[in-house]
C-alpha cells in the first residue's frame, strides 16, 4: 500500500514539477482549467475543414445517433470533399500515380479499434475501419485484403485519383521530383459524447507522391488517434513518420492520465519527442486532445496550425498553442 502511494505521489509530482517548471499555465492554459464541463458533446477536430465534419457529427448525436455514428459520418464529410487533396477520394496519389487510403476509429466503451492502410478504390475509409473493428476479430487490414474485405461489406468504391490530382502527379513525375511531395493534412475527429464516453477517428491519402505501400500515423492506434474512456482522448496531424516514431497520442493521453490538462498534455508531448529527435523542434506535428471533464486544446511544434472545436453552444477554429524555442531549453535527451 506504502509503495502503490509512494508511486502515485511520484507521477502527482512529476507533472505538477513539468507544469511549474516549464510555465504552461498561460492564459489560455488558465482558460481551459476553467472549463466547466458541458452537458452536450465536445467534439474536436484537425484544421479548419474539420469544421463541416463537427457539424455533421453534432447533427448525428442531437438526432440520437451513436458516438460512433458521429465519428463516421462526420468524417465522411471531408472524406466526400473532392477539393481536399488530404483526405478520401481527392486525396493526392503515391509516386505510381495510385491513392492509398489510411484510415482508423475507436471506441472507448470496451477499448475497441479498427483501423485499414494502403486501401485502393474504396470511397470511405473511415466506414471500413469501423466494420474492420465490429465485424472481425482484427484490428488492422491493409492494402488488397483491406480492399477485399471492404467490398465484401457492400462499401462504395470510387475513382481515384481525380482528373486534377492525376494532372498534379504528372507534372510532378515529368520534373522527376523526388517523393516528398507537398505538404499534406489529416483529418483526426474526436469526441466526448453525452453519455461520457469517447470515440475518436482519422483519415487520409497521407503523404503526397509516397513510396507505394507507405502507411504514415493515421491508421495506428497510439499514433495518430487514441482513445481512453476514463480519461480522453487524442489525434495528431503532420508528418506522420515524426508521430508515429513516438506513439504521439498515446503519450498525449498518457499526460493527461497524469493530470495535465489538454493544451499542456499537448505540449508537453511535442516537447518530449522534441528533444529526443535529432531534428528538435522542425517535425511538422500537431495534436488535438478532449478529457473527461469535457476541456479541449491543441498544440504544435510550429505556428500555424489550428483546429475546430464545436459544441451545444458554438462551432468555431480556434488557433493552436505553438512550442517555443525557449520552452524547449537545450537538446538532446528527454528531461521528463
Amino acid at each position: 500500500m506504502l509503495t502503490t502511494r509512494r508511486v502515485f505521489l511520484h507521477h502527482s509530482l512529476s507533472i505538477a514539477s513539468v507544469v511549474g517548471a516549464n510555465g504552461l499555465l498561460g492564459s489560455a492554459q488558465a482558460k481551459e482549467k476553467a472549463m466547466a464541463r458541458t452537458t452536450g458533446p465536445v467534439i474536436v477536430s484537425t484544421w479548419p475543414f474539420g469544421k463541416a465534419s463537427n457539424d455533421e457529427a453534432l447533427r448525428i448525436l442531437t438526432q440520437g445517433g451513436s458516438g460512433l455514428d458521429a465519428v463516421e459520418k462526420g468524417i465522411w464529410v471531408t472524406e466526400n470533399d473532392l477539393s481536399n487533396s488530404s483526405v478520401g477520394a481527392g486525396g493526392m496519389p503515391n509516386a505510381k500515380g495510385v491513392v492509398q487510403l489510411d484510415a482508423c476509429i475507436m471506441s472507448g466503451p470496451g477499448h475497441k479499434a479498427g483501423s485499414v492502410a494502403a486501401i485502393e478504390g474504396i470511397r470511405h475509409p473511415i466506414s471500413a475501419a469501423r466494420r474492420v473493428m465490429e465485424k472481425t476479430k482484427h484490428v488492422m487490414l491493409v492494402g488488397s485484403g483491406a480492399r477485399e474485405f471492404a467490398l465484401k461489406e457492400g462499401l462504395e468504391t470510387a475513382e481515384m485519383p481525380t482528373e486534377a490530382r492525376r494532372r498534379e502527379w504528372l507534372q510532378w513525375k515529368s520534373k522527376q521530383e523526388n517523393a516528398d511531395g507537398k505538404n499534406h493534412d489529416t483529418i483526426a475527429l474526436i469526441l466526448l459524447a453525452p453519455d461520457g464516453h469517447f470515440y475518436g477517428g482519422c483519415s487520409t491519402s497521407g503523404w503526397a507522391y509516397k513510396l507505394s505501400g507507405r502507411v504514415g500515423d493515421s491508421p495506428i492506434i497510439g499514433g495518430g488517434l487514441y482513445v481512453d474512456d476514463q480519461v480522453g482522448a487524442a489525434g495528431a496531424t503532420g508528418l506522420g513518420e515524426n508521430v508515429m516514431r513516438y506513439c504521439g497520442s498515446f503519450q498525449v493521453v498518457s499526460f493527461m492520465q497524469r493530470g495535465a490538462t489538454p493544451t499542456e498534455a499537448c505540449l508537453e508531448t511535442v516537447k518530449a519527442i522534441a528533444r529526443k529527435d535529432p531534428k528538435g523542434s522542425d517535425l511538422s506535428i500537431n495534436f488535438i486532445a478532449v478529457d473527461k471533464k469535457g476541456r479541449y486544446g491543441a498544440a504544435g511544434s510550429a505556428q500555424g496550425f489550428s483546429y475546430s472545436v464545436t459544441t451545444p453552444k458554438f462551432s468555431r477554429v480556434e488557433t493552436a498553442r505553438a512550442v517555443t524555442a525557449k520552452e524547449l531549453g537545450p537538446i538532446g535527451g528527454n528531461r521528463l
